[in-house]
């Protein structure tokens, strides 16, 4: 599930979302996307150690687009509550994934909000990838199996979500894929902008604490 695969566009119906998304919405900070590479011994680059990005991911998030977000909020906050997840992540997995575009279709074959392929839409319950709710539902069936069968570590449980969960057991964690580590990273930094803006308006959000549950190997 690849999150260059696409350039997503906010949904026509944003403007329709709840006021307490607007309030969400306005308390959003603009922040710098991406890390500096590291400067090698004897020239050249490298990318940073994936610990090292982590840290400070927060400071890093990508431009929000809770607006976006607020369009779907009741059908991510009802997927969350079914499987047992952090809205504030199911929600940062969806921005990374489609930027909440539910037409949404990768060169590989992924397809809809929660960027889901093919051949896994019988086994999470879709049958149209391009319902919102079905996408969404599909999705958090899978983050927490993902979670499940790493023993709710979120970070390997997103890392097996991008990039299969056969390559994080292999790993022992995060496999040294540019695009998988990015891609945590940048769910990660967008869950905690989430989920501190849903602190501030309405108090903390049900669910995985992500500053508590994460781990790094």
């Amino acid at each position: 599930m690849s999150a260059q695969a696409i350039t997503p566009t906010p949904p026509t119906d944003a403007a329709a979302a709840s006021t307490r998304i607007a309030q969400i919405d306005q308390l959003i900070a603009q922040s710098a996307n991406g890390f500096a590479p590291v400067q090698a011994a004897g020239g050249g680059t490298v990318a940073p150690a994936f610990s090292d990005v982590l840290a400070t991911a927060s400071s890093a998030a990508p431009p929000s687009t809770a607006a976006s977000a607020g369009a779907y909020a009741p059908l991510i906050d009802a997927a969350a509550a079914r499987y047992g997840i952090s809205p504030a992540i199911l929600t940062a997995l969806i921005h990374q994934e489609s930027g909440f575009n539910p037409g949404a279709v990768s060169p590989a074959g992924a397809e809809g909000l929660t960027q889901v392929m093919p051949e896994n839409f019988a086994a999470d319950g879709i049958t149209n990838p391009f319902d919102p709710a079905q996408s969404i539902n599909g999705g958090a069936k899978q983050l927490s199996a993902d979670l499940s069968q790493f023993g709710g570590n979120v970070t390997d449980a997103l890392a097996a979500y991008n990039a299969g969960s056969a390559a994080v057991t292999r790993y022992g964690g995060v496999p040294p894929y540019a695009e998988t580590q990015n891609y945590v990273k940048d769910v990660l930094a967008y869950a905690q902008q989430y989920e501190s803006q849903q602190t501030a308006v309405v108090g903390p959000p049900a669910g995985l604490n992500t500053a508590a549950a994460v781990s790094v190997p």
